[in-house]
């Protein structure tokens, strides 16, 4: 691969700084991922225990997490604005400080209206955050931008990976709401100190990927929005996403309806129960499978490697609807899915970047990243369908359809959408009508 960077301050008689690294940059927003992970990700553990205190409908808890996620990913085109208008830094720490209040909310509300405020008040938090690295790891990485975005989004993935069994702990000792607030005080803090490290790069410059389709012109925002392919994108996403959503806020849910919620498992050197290993399992196959996948991305392009993805997921959820009442069964396939379904957020924005350029990105695949927010709107329903099925297998085999018909989209219409569209930007551009005056200069 043919990379050149251009560090700021070369050729310019200024020093270089240590932020010029943007290697540096790159686990700076690892590690703000990392602290906002579990306000997604440990949800599933505290909605048992929420509903045994107060005794409230699951579907009702659950519209909590419909909320953070809808104004997560919903609120995503304005903070792109501000991301390009006030830097990263600012907009990280501002998310920070919502993040920990988000949680120390969660800790004191005794109506479901207050963790509804909760929610909203996360997803902000969440959003800005989430949208300021990703957006700064395509800036960084124009030619790695898979592996970069990737590295990102796998901090997110995995960052509650090594919380899970802590927050398990506190919930079981000292009750969801202590473990609400000391948590919350924790993510918010370490976030809001990671904020000030990070900084978009300047007069950094590196050659585009060779081998994937890349635009060689910036879109703007309309300009984006105008083409068949965004919209392209943006059905495949919400259908993929969609999957996901479901075994993320409702796998607790999942494995306590199969009755596998509570068996021990035994590994010899510790035996813990199915649900919080899962958890753990997930988390480090979802962190694992976004670097993965869009590393593998930069190399053989993001149309096949969805392909490839999309399949396994399909396939990994149609498994576990059938298979599911099996503790070990549980476990593996719990952790296929989450392995297919966590590259889903690197290709898609690398894929966005690829294909719309880096100047307009963050507004872009902020719409673009709205597709979350649609999937999420499937959560409850979800419980519907459930209850009215009396199976989850009816809801499995359901978003397992829309992975594989996600996958086949990819090699039928995305591919050769995204080969057109690259090609159009290459294309020189027309020349401007000559008028009389024009003649007679060059005559002249």
């Amino acid at each position: 691969m043919n990379t050149t960077p251009l560090k700021h301050g070369a050729g310019t008689g200024q020093p270089l700084r240590w932020s010029d690294n943007r290697w540096l940059q790159l686990v700076v927003g690892i590690v703000c991922m990392i602290a906002t992970a579990n306000i997604q990700y440990a949800w599933t553990l505290f909605v048992p225990e929420i509903q045994g205190k107060f005794g409230w409908e699951r579907a009702s808890i659950q519209i909590a997490f419909t909320i953070f996620v809808l104004v997560q990913t919903w609120l995503a085109p304005i903070e792109g604005y501000f991301i390009d208008k006030f830097g990263p830094r600012m907009i990280v720490a501002f998310g920070a400080i919502f993040i920990g209040a988000a949680w120390v909310i969660n800790s004191q509300a005794t109506t479901l209206l207050g963790f509804y405020v909760g929610a909203a008040i996360g997803g902000i938090g969440v959003g800005s955050i989430y949208a300021t690295c990703i957006n700064n790891a395509l800036k960084w990485f124009p030619d790695r931008r898979g592996l970069a975005v990737g590295l990102t989004a796998g901090g997110y993935g995995a960052g509650s990976a090594a919380t899970i069994l802590p927050i398990a702990a506190m919930i079981e000792s000292s009750g969801f709401q202590q473990a609400f607030l000391f948590f919350g005080l924790l993510q918010g803090s370490l976030a809001f100190a990671a904020a000030w490290f990070l900084r978009a790069p300047k007069g950094v410059e590196v050659h585009a990927s060779s081998k994937v389709n890349q635009s060689r012109r910036d879109y703007t925002l309309g300009e984006a929005l105008r083409t068949k392919l965004f919209w392209l994108m943006l059905l495949m996403f919400t259908c993929v996403v969609t999957g996901g959503m479901m075994a993320v806020a409702q796998l607790g849910v999942i494995a306590q309806d199969l009755g596998v919620k509570n068996f021990k498992v035994d590994l010899y050197f510790v035996t813990m129960a199915a649900l919080p290993l899962a958890l753990m399992l997930d988390r480090i196959m979802n962190g694992i499978s976004r670097p993965m996948f869009g590393w593998v991305s930069d190399h053989i392009g993001r149309e096949k490697t969805m392909v490839i993805a999309f399949t396994l997921e399909g396939l990994g959820i149609i498994a576990l609807g059938y298979f599911g009442h099996n503790p070990w069964a549980f476990l593996i396939l719990s952790g296929v899915v989450f392995l297919a379904w966590g590259e889903v957020y690197s290709l898609f924005s690398a894929l966005a970047g690829d294909a719309f350029g880096t100047k307009h990105i963050g507004k872009i695949y902020g719409v673009l990243y709205c597709a979350k927010g649609i999937g999420a709107l499937f959560v409850p329903i979800g419980n519907l369908m459930m209850e009215a099925t009396g199976t989850w297998s009816t809801v499995l085999y359901t978003v397992a359809g829309l992975d594989l018909f996600a996958a086949f989209l990819a090699i039928v219409a995305l591919r050769p959408m995204l080969k057109a569209h690259v090609a159009d930007t290459k294309l020189p551009p027309p020349e401007p009508p000559r008028s009389p005056m024009n003649g007679l200069a060059t005559a002249g």
